[in-house]
Formats: structure tokens, sequence, C-alpha cells
């Protein structure tokens, strides 16, 4: 078959939530020539008063329009997926993540890179035991990322909720959010930081961060990005992005 004019190496669909600003936007700029990364969207209505309560149910109907938004992603016969959300697939622990990517898996026959899976073998690859991390959600679904990072082996040292009150109003908060976050996070009892949640822009912040705390800051959109092009053979290194595309 020929191969695509553009996505001459691979080209890869990405499925997250409609309502996600930056992950698209994230891909493309950490992309390897001749590669291309396709936007499919998951049905989400944009939630406009989110709390502790309704967080959860929110996420519950993300997930169960996962597999619309994969099967429209099989028409443009991608070499591989690659998840554009997080939450989901932190769910149930390090086996709720491993159901996750083979439902994906049995559906199309193909490669499945997923936030929770990459980020924790981002993690081993630094040798990081002890982390800390960032969301833009709310307490109730920093246990269940704080419960697969554990029982995935590390420990979790502290964790910062950024209380989104929408979905896309996880894409507004800014670079000094973050930043506030990271210093709150970071201690000489930590190895590491992970930001979670892929609409949360910090793909430059976390590398930026890198030389000022002098330790891995993990972000997820990173993380994801660099499992899949690894996964397929793709060993470029990318600039900017930290040590994670830079070294591994």
């Amino acid at each position: 078959m020929a191969r695509d004019a553009l996505g001459w190496r691979a080209k890869f669909a990405a499925i997250g939530p409609s309502t996600n600003t930056v992950v698209q936007p994230d891909f493309e700029a950490m992309r390897p020539p001749g590669v291309t990364c396709h936007y499919r969207p998951i049905f989400t209505a944009n939630a406009k008063a989110i709390s502790n309560e309704s967080f959860k149910a929110g996420i519950d109907v993300i997930a169960g329009n996962v597999m619309d938004a994969v099967r429209v992603g099989m028409t443009l016969e991608p070499d591989g997926f690659v998840m554009g959300m997080s939450s989901v697939t932190f769910y149930g622990g390090v086996a709720g993540a491993e159901r996750f990517v083979a439902q994906v898996r049995d559906e199309t026959g193909l490669q499945v890179s997923c936030g929770s899976i990459a980020t924790a073998e981002a993690l081993r690859r630094h040798g990081a035991k002890r982390i800390a991390f960032l969301s833009p959600y709310w307490p109730v679904m920093n246990d269940i990322v704080r419960a697969y990072f554990e029982e995935a082996g590390f420990a979790v040292v502290r964790d910062v909720a950024l209380h989104a009150t929408s979905w896309t109003g996880i894409a507004a908060f800014t670079t000094a959010d973050c930043r506030a976050a990271l210093r709150q996070l970071d201690s000489d009892d930590v190895d590491a930081l992970v930001q979670v949640g892929t609409n949360l822009s910090m793909v430059r912040l976390a590398a930026a961060a890198e030389l000022w705390l002098g330790k891995p800051v993990i972000a997820i959109n990173t993380a994801t990005w660099w499992h899949v092009l690894r996964s397929h053979g793709i060993e470029d290194k990318v600039p900017g992005f930290g040590r994670l595309l830079e070294e591994f």
C-alpha cells in the first residue's frame, strides 16, 4: 500500500474529548518529519459546574463514548492510536489501564499509547521512585491517579488539584498557575514531578522547570507522545520538550 505523503513514517489517530484544545497543538509541536497525528474527538458536553461530586460522573460519560471515536479514527487507516486523554486511563489501577488499552487494541488490532502507562514508563526510565503530581482535576480524581501510581510502584508524596470548573476551563489555567503548583509540590523528598490532565498546557513549562528544579518534570502529553513514537520504532530526539524526548 502506498504510504501517506505527509505521514510516510507513521500516522497516528489521537483520541480525546471534543472539549480538548491542547492535545492537538502539543502533539503537532513535538512531531518529527514524516509523522502525522490526527485528532478524532470523543463527544463531550462542556460541563460548566464541575465539582468533587460530579467530576467522576462526567468522566464516566466520556469513557462511554470512547469506542465511537476509535471507530472514526480507524477510517484514516492509522498505524497506531494515541490517547489524548488521561483521566479514563487511570481508572481501576494498573489492571484498569491494561483493560482500557486491550479494549482499543481488540477493536482495532493496533498498538495503543495512553497517559497512565506512558507516564509510569517515563518515570521508570528516569529512575524515579518518589513523586508528586499536579492535575486540573478535583480531589476525587486525584485519589484515583494516586492509587494508580502507587500500585505501579511509586511513592506519591503529595499532590495538587487545581479544581477546574468546566472541561474547557482546564485549558485556561496559565503558566503562572502551573508554575505555582510545581513550586508547591517540589521538595528534596521527591525524585520527579508529574503533570496529568491532557488539556492542561505544560509541555514547554515542564521542560523549563527541569532546568530550575534539577529533576525530571513529566508532562503527560510529552510522555504519551514519546511512548507512541518509541513504540513504533521512531527514535528521533525532539529538542525543547525536556529530557524524555531529548535523551530517551
